[in-house]
């Protein structure tokens, strides 16, 4: 077999998020280490911005959080990586195929996520005024897509459906004071409107109880932060012993003690806005003549099973909450790539430790939501992508690299800019995130951000104009 050293590997990450980053880097630290193969790395993503849910999923008022981007940076900037923006991998006239990227890497890693929601299944879910919390939460951090979702904001209750941190971050936003809005990327088109908003109570609805509840403590904690809001709990719901079961996880025990306390201190009456934990409820109809104006809700028991889960059963009770605006916060979904073979049932990609099944797949990689579902937080998916690189690794060891031509990476480069002409490189995004943040510096924000695709590719030429 020819020396591995002589010609790099070439690996095409597919999806510029925090899994499709943590995969690079690991690719990078064993191409610098001694014994690694010698590995270049290009990451594709259908936007011309990187960061995926970073930059497009994580509140705005997280900016903790949505620092974990310079470590992004960073990997950037390291020799070896090249970042591809506005290009699409798919089978239409303008995409990049699947097959084409086979023909010019040894390896493709997909890191595409979760993009799309999980549906409730129920009558009236696609009212005007009922929104997935996907579409939402891309509405106010600036994704091109949700740009002119307009949402409906004169109703002065919004109710959320789901029990988990997206279902409070939504929440939350619609209920933030404005100067804390004021001082976040949040983009501009959702801050006017967030700002002008009439809705003053959200009512978060989870199917099962306080206890299976998967809020961080940390998202429930800074809650008692806000200004102006009072955060109110059924003490029936969250009874004054919930926390005191010593078999509980310890973090479980720290969100009921919180739960509780906003249960023993409902002060909405002095309050300007609202928030509302209600448990044990599942959505059964939306209602509403053009648009969504109220919303029927189950009440559930909780039932133990054989198999030790514990399901929410309906009890054939119903309660009826007047609304214009339902969000639908029960969870993301991966949706399938063409030639690559997905399960419907998980939304996700058959795999084994990351390596795609099926021999015709032996070269095709997955890390992320599009591998184990949509969980975790954004640490989670660092060891998620270590473990793919390692089966890759131990790969490429075995095969000689495909490249046979010495200019192979420049080949890649020249072929995918006459494919994409519209392609934004790393510095077209360098371009692009100092006149987002120049933008902001002078209001203190971390940045205003640019939601229009040909603005966008505009600014990614620096020197054109």
């Amino acid at each position: 077999m020819e020396n591995h050293t002589t010609r790099p590997h070439h690996v095409a990450v597919v999806g510029s998020g925090p899994s499709g980053f943590y995969a690079a880097a690991a690719l990078l630290d064993a191409s610098d280490s001694d014994s690694g193969p010698d590995v270049r790395v290009d990451m594709y993503d259908r936007l011309a911005t990187p960061w995926g849910l970073v930059r497009a999923g994580v509140a705005p008022d997280h900016p903790k959080i949505k620092s974990v981007s310079s470590q992004y940076d960073k990997t950037a900037a390291r020799e070896g990586f090249r970042f591809f923006g506005h290009v699409c991998l798919g089978e239409g006239p303008t995409d990049v195929t699947r097959d084409e990227l086979l023909e010019r890497y040894d390896a493709i890693i997909y890191a595409v996520g979760s993009q799309t929601e999980r549906r409730l299944g129920i009558p009236g879910e696609d009212l005007p005024g009922s929104i997935a919390s996907v579409d939402f939460v891309g509405w106010y951090n600036g994704h091109p897509d949700y740009v002119d979702l307009a949402p409906p904001l004169d109703t002065e209750r919004a109710v959320v459906i789901g029990a988990g941190n997206v279902a409070l971050d939504v929440a939350r936003m619609l209920l933030l004071p404005e100067a804390d809005l004021r001082a976040t990327d949040t983009a501009d088109h959702a801050l006017d409107a967030l700002v002008d908003s009439g809705v003053r109570e959200t009512v978060i609805c989870g199917r099962r109880g306080p206890r299976e509840a998967a809020f961080t403590t940390t998202e429930l904690r800074e809650l008692n932060d806000i200004e102006g809001l009072a955060v109110v709990a059924d003490p029936d719901q969250v009874p004054a012993d919930i926390a005191d079961d010593d078999t509980l996880p310890k973090a479980t025990r720290r969100n009921l003690e919180l739960l509780r306390g906003f249960a023993e201190n409902d002060d909405s009456g002095q309050a300007k806005h609202r928030m509302e934990f209600r448990f044990y409820r599942s959505p059964v109809e939306i209602r509403g003549d053009g648009r969504v104006e109220e919303i029927v809700l189950g009440i559930n028991r909780l039932e133990t099973g054989d198999d030790g889960r514990t399901r929410a059963v309906d009890t054939g009770e119903r309660e009826t909450l007047t609304t214009g605006l339902v969000l639908r916060a029960v969870g993301y979904r991966g949706l399938a790539l063409p030639g690559v073979p997905f399960d419907d049932d998980t939304g996700t990609v058959p795999h084994t430790e990351g390596r795609i099944d099926g021999d015709e797949h032996a070269h095709e990689y997955v890390v992320g939501w599009i591998k184990r579902g949509p969980s975790g937080i954004i640490g989670t998916n660092k060891k998620d992508a270590n473990e793919t690189v390692r089966h890759l690794l131990a790969d490429l060891a075995e095969r000689t690299p495909l490249a046979t031509e010495p200019d192979h990476h420049d080949a890649i480069e020249t072929w995918l800019r006459d494919r994409c002409p519209d392609l934004v490189d790393q510095e077209g995004w360098a371009a692009i995130d100092a006149h987002e943040r120049g933008r902001g510096e002078p209001d203190g924000r971390p940045r205003i951000k640019v939601v229009d695709r040909e603005e966008l590719l505009k600014l990614s030429r620096p020197t054109s104009g």
